[in-house]
């Protein structure tokens, strides 16, 4: 299991970077080289000072661009098999192993955050806090809440009640949130159009997550699903291939969510997942991964506030800066750029913290070499990565 070379100790040495070429998320500016000052997981400065820091790691970057580190918004770091039976069959400590090696690939990509949409519970997040295994900050929702004959590797509750109770369970141990299966979906044996849960049960689950001070979100793909879910009260649409122009509104007049996740279809269809098709089957993923470049061009548009989330499983999770260059296709750069940092910290609750290189916010940086914002492949291959600051500790790139 990879551990950090302190594991279940504080940090005690602060990270000094020199030369570095700060880009600014929000304004798309790429700034002269400074130096960046990392102590006990935070930012302490960035200044133009050349100053020895006593006791501290020294990194001169060279003018490597420097960046927040990325935020998946819709990952599944317990999937490390793109078979769920698999997945099913494994023993908790086997899972757990297998666990901790995904998520560390995951830092190894530039994420720092991820945000579990199923199978991940506060035991990861707490591993992680403690230094127990090198991996992205997590904010886990445990598992899918699905009603009878809804999704795979799901909790299944029917009824207000039994809903309330399974919710309150959550939140008392710590869930950031909560994924309710609103709709049917690729992998689903429930109709793609199918709707998923009463109006009563989701208005009692956005209930319960009021008064937990969290929040419910939404597998959805239909534009009928993806309107009822928003009147309802939930705050993030995930995957949402099918949008139309009621969905646009409602996104803008509820200030919610819209989390699309294209690379999983592109993982399907190209192979990378592991996964055969028969040929209708094929034919259907292709036109749901069409009409989600075309949703999220529309979303884009209309200034939809759209995180960045891949919603990858088993081989496919290997290729989850894919999504970079998937999103390039009808985003520029620096749009898809801000979804995968500022717009994630909105999502999580931790705007001003994560997503941006500022004094006071996390020390969880990436630096590149090149401009992302010239050529996204600088950050969809991956090659272009050199460093990687996690809570503040380097992390060993191979």
């Amino acid at each position: 299991m990879p551990v950090r070379t302190d594991p279940g100790q504080s940090r005690s040495q602060s990270v000094v970077l020199r030369n570095a070429r700060i880009l600014d998320v929000e304004s798309g500016e790429l700034g002269a080289p400074r130096t960046v000052v990392a102590r006990d997981g935070r930012i302490a400065e960035i200044s133009e000072s050349s100053r020895t820091v006593a006791d501290a790691v020294e990194i001169d970057l060279g003018g490597l661009t420097v960046l927040p580190g990325l935020i998946d918004a819709h990952a599944h770091v317990t999937q490390a098999s793109g078979d769920f039976n698999e997945i099913l069959s494994w023993t908790p400590s086997y899972h757990a192993a297998r666990t901790a090696r995904v998520m560390h690939q995951m830092l190894l990509r530039g994420f720092t955050l991820v945000r579990d949409m199923g199978g991940a519970d506060t035991g990861l997040s707490r591993a992680v806090e403690e230094r127990l295994v090198t991996g992205p900050r997590l904010k886990a929702g445990g598992p899918i809440f699905a009603p009878t004959g809804g999704h795979v590797l799901t909790k299944v509750c029917d009824g207000e009640v039994d809903l309330r109770r399974a919710l309150r369970a959550e939140f008392r141990d710590g869930a950031d949130h909560a994924k309710l299966t609103l709709s049917g979906g690729v992998v689903s044996k429930m109709r793609l159009e199918a709707l998923g849960f009463s109006d009563a049960e989701v208005v009692a689950a956005v209930d319960e997550a009021r008064l937990a001070h969290r929040y419910i979100a939404a597998h959805v793909y239909t534009a009928e699903a993806v309107s009822r879910a928003l009147r309802l009260g939930v705050r993030t649409i995930e995957h949402g291939n099918l949008l139309d122009g009621e969905c646009i509104d409602l996104f803008l007049e509820k200030g919610a969510f819209y989390v699309p996740t294209l690379a999983t279809y592109w993982a399907i269809l190209s192979g990378a997942s592991g996964h055969g098709l028969d040929p209708v089957k094929k034919a259907a993923v292709e036109e749901i991964f069409e009409r989600g470049i075309e949703s999220l061009a529309k979303a884009s548009a209309a200034g939809v506030r759209i995180g960045y989330g891949t919603d990858l499983h088993g081989a496919g999770l290997a290729h989850q800066l894919e999504e970079f260059r998937l999103r390039a296709r009808v985003q520029t750069p620096l749009e898809v750029l801000r979804s995968a940092t500022l717009v994630g910290a909105d999502i999580v609750g931790e705007g001003g913290k994560a997503g941006v290189v500022a004094e006071g916010g996390y020390a969880d940086l990436i630096a590149v070499e090149g401009d992302p914002l010239a050529d996204i492949g600088v950050l969809a291959d991956g090659r272009s990565l050199k460093l990687i600051l996690s809570d503040g500790d380097p992390v060993p790139i191979p």
